[in-house]
């Protein structure tokens, strides 16, 4: 009966000693959250895609809670989140531009040619990182599917060799543009009526000899343009989008029909 006693009470006063210990413990170390940040974080969407340039959603809330980054930060939340963070915040939201991603590349199966086969990893990555280029085009999509493999919202795939954003599940987080080793996705307003769909920089005649859809510079967008919003460089057409008023009379006078209607 004793030694039964006993160790009930040698067990009792451990415990209650542990429990003191973890009490003055948590006392010492406890971290304080700011309030501020608890009800940004609510409002968050959760996925933790990066596309804001922290590491997470409870890495945004801290900085939105600290002021070291804007209340419409989120690329995923867009304009709601951003309303509802701004109240928590007492600031205004600014009004921001929905984007979505876009692929500078149209050179699908039957617009270019493969001249060499890659055998490896199914990624871009490694393919670039192997030095072949399978496709005649060196500028072009080379549709193993590293953008679609990085998307956390299914909004891209590989059709026909070539990456195509579904504008509909897009969030614009940039997780693709970072992906792409080519550099071939960015994002653009989605309101925009016309982009280019191509990035090759070399001269006209290559241009044609490896892609009959690529733009050749010739520059007869830019005649057309009485906006001044559209320019070549590189021998590749660039739009402005914050001149472009969609008129459309750049993508009628291409000749390559490398200014696509979106």
């Amino acid at each position: 009966m004793y030694p039964v006693l006993i160790a009930t009470v040698t067990v009792a006063v451990i415990g209650f000693v542990m429990g003191m210990l973890l009490i003055t413990v948590g006392k010492k170390f406890k971290v304080e959250v700011d309030e501020k940040q608890l009800a940004v974080r609510e409002y968050l969407p959760g996925n933790n895609c990066g596309g804001c340039g922290y590491a997470g959603c409870d890495a945004m809330a801290a900085a939105i809670a600290k002021g070291e980054a804007p209340v419409n930060g989120c690329p995923v939340g867009g304009a709601p989140v951003a309303e509802k963070i701004s109240q928590v915040m007492g600031v205004s939201a600014d009004a921001q531009e929905k984007q979505v991603a876009f692929v500078k590349c149209a050179g699908t199966c039957e617009h270019t040619s493969q001249q060499s086969n890659y055998i490896g990893i199914h990624d871009c990555a490694a393919a670039v990182s192997s030095g072949l280029s399978p496709w005649a085009c060196d500028y072009g999509c080379l549709g193993l599917g590293t953008c679609e493999k990085a998307c956390p919202f299914g909004a891209i795939h590989v059709v026909n060799g070539v990456a195509v954003v579904d504008r509909s599940l897009c969030k614009a987080c940039g997780k693709c543009v970072s992906a792409c080793p080519k550099h071939l996705i960015e994002l653009i307003p989605d309101k925009a009526s016309y982009a280019v769909r191509c990035s090759s920089k070399d001269r006209g005649p290559a241009v044609k000899k490896n892609c009959d859809i690529g733009c050749i510079g010739c520059k007869l967008c830019v005649k057309q343009c009485e906006h001044e919003a559209i320019t070549v460089e590189n021998n590749i057409a660039h739009i402005d989008y914050e001149k472009c008023v969609g008129c459309g009379k750049c993508a009628e006078k291409c000749p390559a029909k490398a200014i696509v209607m979106r």
